[in-house]
C-alpha cells in the first residue's frame, strides 16, 4: 500500500481497526517518507536476499523491503497490528507476518524454515526500550546473517558505534564490536515519527564478522567486559575486583600478566586488552 507515510492515511487505517498507540510497547510510526526507502536500501535487501524485520508497525518499512527482497519475514509482538498489516501488505506475495516476541523466537529455526538458501539480513525500527537486548540476541545467537540495519535512539547509536577504547565506549560497544563492525549511517529527527518521541534517532548498520577479531574464551571475555564497565568511574583493578569477586592482589596479578595498567579505565581498553585479561583468568 502506498502513502503509508501520510498522517491522514495512517489515522484512517488505525481508526478503522480500532488501534491506539501503546506507550508500553514504545510504538512510534514513521511518517517521514524518505527514511524507509533509505533504510531498505542500506539493509542490503535485494535479489536473492531474505529479510527479517522486527516490529513492522503498520508496514511502512515492510513495503519498501518487499519491493527489494525475495522474501520478508516480519515479526510483530502486538497482535492488534496483525489485521492492519494484512491490509497494508495485501499486494505482496513475498511477505510472512509472525505474531511473536522476537526475544523468545528461535531465529535460527525461522531462517531455516522461511529463508533457506538466501542471504539473510535484518532490518528494523527498534523500540528504544529493547534496543540492547534485541541487538545482543541477534549477535549472540550467531545467526547466518550478513548484516543488521536498525534505527535506535541517537545516544544508543553513538554508544554502539563509538570506537572501542574511546571515552564514549561502553560494555555494549565492546560486545557489538566483538561480533560485528558497526557504522552510523544517518540521523532521524523526532518529528519523523507519529507520535513524536522526545529524542532523535539514528540508523546504524552492523556488518556481522565471519570470525571474532580476537581469540578468547567467550564466556570469560564477556564476564570481564561486564565487570569492567559495572563501575565506570573506578579504575580497572577496582571494578574487576568487585565485579569478579576477586582480591585486589589476584586482579593485579592478572592485569600484570595481561600488560594492562591497574589504574586504567575500562573505556580506554581495546578488544585485545579484554581478551588478554580473560586469557589470564583462572577457570
Amino acid at each position: 500500500m502506498r502513502g503509508l507515510s501520510d498522517i491522514g492515511t495512517i489515522k484512517d487505517i488505525l481508526h478503522r481497526h480500532g488501534f491506539t498507540f501503546s506507550k508500553a510497547l514504545g510504538q512510534n510510526f514513521l511518517i517521514n517518507p524518505s527514511v524507509c526507502p533509505r533504510m531498505a536500501e542500506l539493509s542490503g535487501a535485494g535479489e536473492g536476499v531474505g529479510v527479517i524485520e522486527i516490529g513492522p508497525g503498520i508496514g511502512v518499512l515492510t513495503n519498501e523491503l518487499c519491493q527489494l527482497a525475495d522474501k520478508v519475514v516480519a515479526v510483530e509482538l502486538d497482535k492488534r497490528l496483525i489485521p492492519v498489516l494484512g491490509e497494508t501488505l495485501a499486494e505482496y506475495s513475498n511477505i510472512k507476518v509472525i505474531n511473536a516476541d522476537v526475544l523468545e523466537l528461535d531465529l535460527n529455526k525461522l531462517i531455516e524454515d522461511e529463508l533457506s538458501g538466501m542471504e539473510v539480513v535484518i532490518c528494523a525500527n527498534l523500540p528504544y526500550y529493547i534496543t540492547s537486548p534485541v541487538i545482543m540476541k541477534l549477535l549472540e545467537d550467531k545467526l547466518p546473517i550478513a548484516a543488521i540495519t536498525v534505527m535506535v535512539q541517537k545516544e544508543a547509536a553513538q554508544r554502539i558505534c563509538a570506537p572501542v577504547g574511546s571515552r564514549e565506549s561502553g560494555a555494549v560497544t565492546v560486545s557489538v564490536n566483538y561480533y560485528a563492525e558497526p557504522s552510523l549511517q544517518f540521523h532521524v529527527s523526532a518529528g519523523s515519527f507519529m507520535p513524536a518521541p522526545k529524542v532523535d534517532s539514528a540508523v546504524i548498520r552492523l556488518d556481522v564478522r565471519k570470525e571474532p577479531p580476537v581469540k578468547t574464551d567467550e564466556k570469560k571475555f564477556f564476564k570481564v567486559v561486564k565487570a569492567a564497565f559495572s563501575q565506570r568511574r573506578k579504575v580497572i583493578s577496582n571494578s574487576l575486583s568487585s565485579g569478579l569477586k576477586m582480591s585486589k592482589d589476584e586482579i593485579n596479578g592478572v592485569l600484570s600478566a595481561a600488560n594492562v595498567p591497574p589504574n586504567a579505565r575500562a573505556e580506554k581498553l581495546s578488544l585485545n586488552d579484554f581478551a588478554a585479561i580473560a586469557g589470564n583468568l583462572r577457570d
